[in-house]
């Protein structure tokens, strides 16, 4: 079978063009397919709702919906993969306390560690050390905005087991102390009796200069707050159970 000149051409273009899109075609869908490795933990940063008490909801910026955040559990010198989500409007930072790492990873914008995007997400991967108690929180410079930050809801507990001598516990309680509802007020306006123990002249002393300088310049604002949870519960019978089962569950080796 012999074809014309003209059909055996249009068939040669369209052979071309479809050798042509073939290995584009492959490579947009290697460059936009999700990575390989499955991420050990997930975090997910948006906007919710803390019950502290029956009576007192908090709406905060919380991990994965509570607080505090879910226990992230590394072993050391273990690589460990995080997907880090955001759902709010704003970059985020979230900052692996106590741990020595690379600061791309650390969670700190002045070591050089790029924010997690507003309705984006970013993988961190790091190898975890040294072993403890550790913390994950956000590491967002907050100022006047009372909604961002270190006034949050956003942080959780970090157990990094040890490679050696991993202990013989029977029970394990993790313990996160947040305080919520922030206000701003004056500076020095604390009552005095709240404090415990015996003056110390240094600084009073201190404070008296401070108090001098005072008369002169309105005093700055500083940040106080309504509540004050343990593992997000207000001092009541809940959180009164939890600590009477962490002082009787003392570790035993």
């Amino acid at each position: 079978m012999t074809l014309p000149r003209r059909d055996f051409l249009k068939l040669s273009g369209l052979a071309a063009i479809a050798t042509s899109i073939e290995p584009w075609s492959k490579s947009m869908a290697q460059t936009s397919s999700a990575p390989e490795a499955r991420a050990d933990y997930t975090l997910r940063i948006a906007t919710g709702l803390v019950e502290l008490a029956p009576e007192h909801i908090v709406s905060t910026t919380l991990y994965n919906g509570q607080f505090p955040g879910p226990l992230l559990r590394f072993k050391e010198g273990q690589r460990a993969v995080v997907d880090i989500y955001n759902d709010t409007d704003t970059p985020e930072l979230v900052h692996w306390h106590g741990q020595m790492i690379p600061s791309d990873v650390d969670g700190a914008s002045e070591e050089g560690t790029p924010f997690v995007p507003a309705h984006g997400m970013r993988r961190v991967s790091f190898v975890p050390k040294p072993s403890g108690f550790r913390f994950y929180h956000t590491h967002v410079l907050a100022g006047g905005d009372l909604n961002r930050g270190t006034y949050t809801g956003q942080a959780g507990p970090v157990y990094i087991e040890p490679k050696n001598n991993p202990g013989a516990y029977d029970r394990e309680i993790f313990l996160v102390m947040k305080e919520f509802e922030p206000s701003f007020s004056r500076g020095g306006d604390m009552a005095m009796d709240f404090l415990a123990g015996e003056p110390i002249k240094e600084l009073q002393q201190i404070g008296k200069r401070a108090d001098e300088e005072a008369k002169e310049k309105a005093k700055g604002f500083e940040v106080g707050y309504e509540r004050f949870s343990i593992n997000g519960k207000m001092l009541g019978p809940v959180i009164l159970s939890e600590l009477s089962r962490a002082s009787a569950s003392c570790f035993t080796y």
